[in-house]
């Protein structure tokens, strides 16, 4: 009798239980919603008041919210008050402060780049020159985020900054006052021959179609312009009606540039170009990679889709969603996505699949079944399936995992501290160049260094290694794979030779920064740069550039 009493019972609890899932189910999506914020409020007062050790719940908070968002995509994410002021400045380009980057090597820290026309440039500060004291503080051993916080301020307040001089070694006390720094999304706008333009956009802040279109005229006012590179590699994106202000000083007025769909019918909108062109008949070509994104993906895809430009480079990020920001209360939000993003052909650029991708970043495979077609304004055949295919691709060039650590470790930056102790005078854009001599006084420099670091082709001969071991295979090919590591065995000086040309536009490109800033380094990488200099070329082919605008496809992938 216990036993079937027992039997029963154990049927009442299962039918309560399927009965308790039945109700779950059909629960009212906002009494679920009610029902998991008490959960969750419960949950992080009863851990602050009864876990062992002292918890921060500040960053229980964070990590709670990363834990929530983090199966969604990787651009919804909580932002803190104390990530708001970074936040700011992604968006804008705009904070208080010296304008200059710093960089920190050991305890200390260092001047890393002025920029051009802002007080810390003003007030005489060079890059390698080392930061004693803010404000009579000493700051030896503080993490380069606290350096910067204390010399960002309001606009208008002075800061006093210690510095120890590069060149002489001396200190000296220099008062800086803070002005709003404004960076201009225009990184280097010139000529690369006598009638070919070249604009550089790093990113999408608030007012880059400003300093677009002011590079634009300054370019058509010399009278010698014919085409023009318009350069969006590496570009992150970031402001949608910045995108839409861009394309439009090429596209006739009322042009659809960009439409938008999100769960609401409130949050739908169509963007048309709402300006005059400055430059609808301008030949032009824009340059993409697997950096190029959100907004940078915009421009290139419209200008695509409406036949207006030639893309030449590789296929692009493939970010095709909309973010908006939601306050939360106490200075924090919610960066949320709200919507996807079409461009004018219909074709969403958002990668299918945004959790596998290639190591550079890059759009992964898809499969066939996946990929639609689509069609330009002319009737050229465009596909979605993650990112925007250019008209003329060109292979990546792939930096090595040698000069990349070199660079990380500062060796790079060292060795041009070095160079202008002893160089004061500026070297010429136009005919400098890092010659036998100064690669090896290079080589001499690294000698000593630490340079502790495993190739990517070393560590798959490692797995290999160990794979074959596991599968019994190592006694056979063992003398196969001790042969392949002689011919790796990574040493400084081997390497240094190997990958000379790439660290030596390293090299280059760290020394010209000093005398002639950001824009002297774009100015020297574009007479070698391989793309920019298709780019020109494919511009001064104009039967070429019209038969890819008038009939030629993308590759499917």
């Amino acid at each position: 009798m216990k036993r079937i009493r027992k039997a029963g019972y154990a049927l009442l609890g299962v039918a309560l239980l399927a009965a308790g899932a039945a109700w779950v189910a059909a629960e009212n999506p906002d009494a679920r919603l009610g029902r998991n914020m008490e959960i969750l409020m419960n949950l992080l007062r009863e851990t602050d008041m009864f876990y062992v050790d002292k918890v921060d719940t500040d960053k229980l908070l964070k990590d709670a919210a990363e834990g929530m968002l983090g199966d969604l995509d990787p651009y919804t994410e909580f932002l803190p008050e104390s990530e708001m002021s970074d936040f700011e400045f992604m968006t804008t380009g705009k904070y208080g402060g010296i304008g200059s980057l710093i960089r920190q090597k050991g305890d200390e820290t260092y001047i890393a780049q002025p920029y051009e026309g802002f007080p810390a440039d003003k007030a005489g500060l060079r890059i390698g020159d080392r930061i004693v004291a803010v404000n009579g503080e000493r700051i030896k051993g503080y993490p380069s985020a606290r350096v910067s916080a204390m010399l960002k301020g309001d606009p208008g307040t002075p800061v006093k900054v210690t510095v120890e001089r590069i060149a002489t070694g001396a200190e000296e006390e220099v008062t800086i006052r803070r002005e709003r720094i404004v960076i201009s999304g225009v990184a280097y706008a010139g000529f690369v021959d006598d009638s070919i333009g070249y604009i550089h956009l790093s990113d999408f802040t608030e007012d880059c179609s400003s300093d677009v279109r002011r590079a634009l005229m300054d370019l058509k006012a010399t009278g010698r312009l014919k085409g023009l590179v318009f350069d969006l590699r590496g570009n992150g994106g970031g402001i949608l009606q910045e995108a839409v202000k861009i394309v439009s000083l090429f596209v006739p007025k009322g042009t659809e540039v960009v439409s938008m769909r999100g769960k609401f019918k409130e949050m739908d909108a169509t963007f048309r170009t709402e300006g005059e062109p400055v430059a609808p008949a301008l030949p032009l070509v824009v340059l993409t990679n697997s950096g190029s994104a959100s907004a940078a993906e915009i421009v290139s895809g419209a200008l695509q889709d409406l036949d207006r430009a030639v893309l030449l480079g590789q296929r692009t990020f493939g970010k095709g969603l909309v973010q908006s920001t939601r306050p939360l209360g106490y200075n924090a939000y919610l960066k949320v996505t709200t919507a996807k993003y079409y461009m004018p052909s219909g074709r969403c650029i958002q990668a299918i699949d945004y959790t596998h991708r290639n190591e550079d970043g890059s759009v992964g495979a898809v499969p066939d079944s996946l990929i639609r077609e689509y069609r330009t304004a002319g009737g050229r055949k465009v596909y979605d399936g993650g990112g925007i295919m250019p008209d003329s691709v060109m292979a990546p060039e792939y930096a090595s995992r040698f000069a990349l650590v070199l660079y990380a470790k500062g060796y790079i930056e060292d060795f041009g501290d070095q160079y202008y102790k002893t160089h004061p005078e500026p070297v010429d854009i136009a005919t400098f160049e890092v010659t036998d001599s100064l690669y090896n006084a290079f080589a001499a420099f690294m000698r000593d260094k630490d340079m502790t670091f495993e190739s990517g082709t070393a560590a798959a001969l490692r797995s290999l290694r160990e794979k074959a071991e596991r599968e019994r295979y190592l006694d056979r090919i063992a003398g196969e794979l001790d042969a392949i590591e002689a011919s790796l065995r990574e040493d400084t000086e081997s390497e240094l030779q190997t990958f000379r040309d790439e660290i030596a536009d390293l090299i280059a490109g760290d020394i010209i920064l000093r005398y002639h800033y950001a824009r002297g380094v774009s100015q020297y990488k574009l007479m070698t740069d391989r793309e920019v200099q298709a780019a020109a070329g494919l511009l001064a082919a104009p039967e070429l550039y019209r038969e890819i605008l008038e009939s030629r496809d993308t590759a499917r992938k």
